[in-house]
């Protein structure tokens, strides 16, 4: 039996102020309970979920998931690491902002952790890092300011929005290229960690993928509903499949996918892209989340399969893998070993060799210098 870990860092209580806030809340909820759900429906697994106090009244039932509440006011990291001692398997779900789910990962350690490792983790938190990485490889993405290459006041708007943000909290939209590079500079003066980007124009997308170390398989491209109110971005919610995947659009996605995953083959899992759909640069990229995105309870119920059985499939695999490459790798190194030993020894008759054959040689020098004599 295959024991699992949930834990959603909103819907947990890992932060009261998101927490508080319906919308943030009702996300939480909406990510967790189809993947606490699926894994429970999954042969030979148990599922432990955490939650908030009072935060399961219309949760899933199923007799494999055990539905736990943390102590109030707890330490995510210090209580999910404690957590992943007692499990096989952690599947977390938690922002990339403030180094959230990078902490969380750590925590856990690679051996349990269900998803992207570290290393993706370190680019895909950063939208400044994501789009530096994925433009070496000639992938589009969105044009930030920087000091070595600043933007010009060229494009039709300018977007300010935290770099390591997610569900466009706090993302601004500008028209005017000065009210956006005041807005940028009064919030980095404010020891806040921002971007400012080009407003690319076209179709907000995202993309659902499975990943698994270097290969993504597209799941489906859906359309994002996003709306500017006052200057202000509001993510409203996502239709799921809204594009099919064998179209013209569905298979540009599918190849930008597959190109995503070759330069960071750390991701693993589920992971979401949001693309913006330019009628003249086709695909370009915003941010990857990695990790379970809102797309996932609406994909889930859509698709004939066990999304969550498929991801924890993967990962025992790439577990077992690994532990077959450690093996190896010892197995190698005690080979070495045993080789460094036989040379070590080898030498033990080698003095007296030498020996003789020095000796050998001064007596026949001393009997050539008697001849001489």
């Amino acid at each position: 039996m295959t024991k699992v870990l949930v834990y959603e860092y909103i819907s947990a209580g890992g932060d009261a102020s998101a927490a508080a806030r319906p919308e943030m809340l009702a996300m939480g909820r909406a990510m967790r309970d189809p993947v606490a759900g699926d894994l429970a429906r999954t042969a030979g697994v148990e599922v432990t979920c955490i939650c908030a106090a009072g935060d399961t009244a219309a949760a899933p039932r199923a007799p494999s998931l055990t539905w736990r509440v943390p102590p109030r006011g707890h330490d995510p990291v210090a209580f999910v690491g404690e957590e992943a001692q007692r499990h096989d398997a952690v599947w977390v779900i938690a922002p990339e902002t403030d180094g959230v789910l990078a902490a969380l990962c750590g925590a856990v350690g690679a051996s349990r952790w269900i998803g992207c490792d570290a290393a993706a983790l370190q680019v895909a938190s950063s939208k400044r890092r994501t789009a530096r990485h994925l433009a070496q490889a000639g992938i589009a993405t969105t044009r930030a300011w920087s000091a070595d290459a600043p933007l010009e006041p060229g494009a039709s708007a300018w977007v300010v929005k935290p770099d390591d943000g997610a569900g466009a909290i706090d993302t601004h939209v500008y028209h005017d290229f000065r009210a956006a590079q005041s807005a940028f500079l009064a919030r980095l003066a404010a020891q806040e960690d921002v971007t400012l980007e080009e407003w690319v124009e076209g179709d907000a997308l995202s993309l659902s993928l499975l990943c698994t170390r270097g290969r993504a398989e597209l799941l489906s491209v859906n359309w994002q509903h996003v709306n500017v109110t006052q200057g202000r971005l509001a993510y409203e919610g996502v239709t799921v499949g809204a594009i099919a995947l064998d179209s013209l659009v569905g298979r540009a996605c599918a190849e930008l996918a597959a190109r995503v995953a070759r330069t960071l083959p750390g991701l693993a899992g589920f992971v979401g892209i949001d693309v913006v759909w330019h009628r003249e640069r086709g695909p370009v990229i915003v941010e990857i989340n990695p990790r379970v995105t809102c797309a996932y309870a609406g994909l889930a119920a859509r698709l004939d399969m066990n999304l969550a059985a498929r991801v924890l499939a993967a990962h025992r695999e790439f577990q077992r893998e690994r532990e077959y490459e450690v093996e190896h790798e010892l197995e190698h190194e005690a080979s070495d070993g045993m080789h460094d030993i036989t040379q070590d020894t080898a030498p033990d008759t080698a003095p007296d060799t030498a020996h003789d054959t020095a000796h050998d040689t001064a007596h026949d020098t001393a009997e050539q210098i008697c001849h001489v004599a």
